[in-house]
């Protein structure tokens, strides 16, 4: 477990060695030949060291991981300049919010179909300990799961409705659900490492190339048949408006002949792709 460390000011440590330095230097430079006066300077000299070696400069989010001959002591998250045992051993760490652009995967999805997908995932060092003693690396740690929990996403989903219509959620219009999702998975993974997850976000999502094509074809039809069902139910019930309205207005009297030939011109011109030309009849209807 981390354990916060808060260790002396390292102000006082640096007046101290310029201190003994000065003594020293002094005792050496008029020790005039004698013995004493001169191994006194050297052991003010190395003392002096002794204190400059112990001082530790924490920049702002950052942190020290402190041990000693082995044996974790504690964490410095608090930023300046500071005095600890010269002896101790120490691992820099970032606690700043970092990036991580994931490369472009290949995978297929829930319904089988090859897509690529990418996210963005924003987080931080949370655990000191944990992030430099529980893993090996833990920057290539966050990469490698990252990879993971995005592919695990896209093999859960289909890509949208057209492959599973009865799916509750997919890659292309769960939106948050998804993103949620894929950052819950991810503070699971690093969680050993003392990883912090602050955002995750899909940043590419696209079916493969090789069925592209076929797909955004799938999808034009798609959108092509919605599309005629919607303009022949209006159609229809301009049709019947029609009919009901020369009827109760008495303007007209149609036979079921005459119907007929009424509702297959008006579905002809409602329902047409270009404007209809007309054919004027001098006529009857029966000549």
């Amino acid at each position: 477990m981390e354990k916060s460390l808060k260790p002396m000011s390292g102000y006082l440590a640096l007046v101290i060695a310029i201190a003994l330095t000065g003594i020293g230097i002094y005792l050496l430079v008029n020790a005039e030949h004698q013995a004493p006066w001169i191994v006194a300077g050297v052991l003010l000299i190395l003392l002096s060291l002794f204190f400059l070696k112990g001082l530790m400069i924490i920049q702002p989010n950052h942190s020290r991981v402190l041990n000693f001959f082995g044996k974790y002591v504690g964490s410095v998250k608090e930023n300046g300049l500071f005095f600890v045992n010269p002896l101790y051993g120490s691992y820099k760490l970032s606690l700043r919010y970092q990036n991580f652009q994931g490369q472009t995967l290949k995978v297929n999805d829930k319904m089988g179909n090859p897509i690529e997908i990418g996210a963005v995932i924003v987080w931080r060092v949370g655990d000191t300990y944990k992030a430099a003693y529980q893993v090996a690396n833990y920057i290539d740690y966050v990469r490698t799961q990252s990879e993971a929990a995005v592919r695990h996403l896209a093999v859960s989903f289909p890509y949208d409705t057209m492959e599973d219509e009865q799916a509750e959620i997919t890659l292309r219009d769960g939106g948050e659900r998804v993103n949620k999702i894929l950052e819950q998975e991810l503070a699971e993974r690093l969680e050993p490492a003392g990883i912090l997850i602050q955002e995750a976000r899909i940043s590419h999502l696209a079916y493969a190339p090789e069925i592209a094509g076929a797909m955004l074809q799938r999808q034009q039809a798609t959108a092509i048949v919605a599309a005629r069902i919607k303009i022949v139910e209006g159609a229809v019930g301009m049709v019947d408006l029609a009919l009901k309205k020369l009827s109760a207005e008495n303007i007209v009297q149609l036979d079921d002949e005459r119907k007929a030939a009424m509702v297959s011109n008006l579905m002809v011109v409602l329902c047409g792709e270009k404007a209809a030309t007309p054919v004027l009849n001098a006529g009857t209807l029966y000549q």
